[in-house]
């Protein structure tokens, strides 16, 4: 089981158990503020937007290329920096915590 916290632009923490398939879908399904995912999840808006804590960049993996091209646009960007419609979730990423960027 899949546990992730997301810290909100507002300074909520908000932790979903049993998150399955994409970091974008499970801030969705779980109306967590600042995630609009305004493109549905196709990597092409950066609405969903967020900063992986530095200790788990190794195992949620950097950007592509095309989506560092697409952060790059973002004024707040961070090396820590993804959009959650590229970060699949597996067992691997229980207890990840991520900054939700907001707008």
């Amino acid at each position: 089981m899949t546990r992730v916290t997301f810290i909100t632009p507002d300074g909520n923490q908000v932790q979903v158990e049993d998150a399955v398939g994409s970091l974008m879908n499970v801030a969705t399904d779980n109306d967590i503020t600042g995630i609009d995912a305004d493109c549905g999840g196709v990597g092409s808006c950066g609405t969903c937007h967020v900063r992986v804590r530095p200790e788990w960049l190794e195992k949620v993996g950097k950007a592509d290329a095309l989506e560092k091209d697409l952060l790059d646009l973002e004024e707040n960007a961070t090396e820590c920096s993804r959009l959650s419609c590229q970060i699949e979730l597996t067992d691997e990423h229980d207890g990840l915590v991520v900054e939700v960027a907001g707008r």
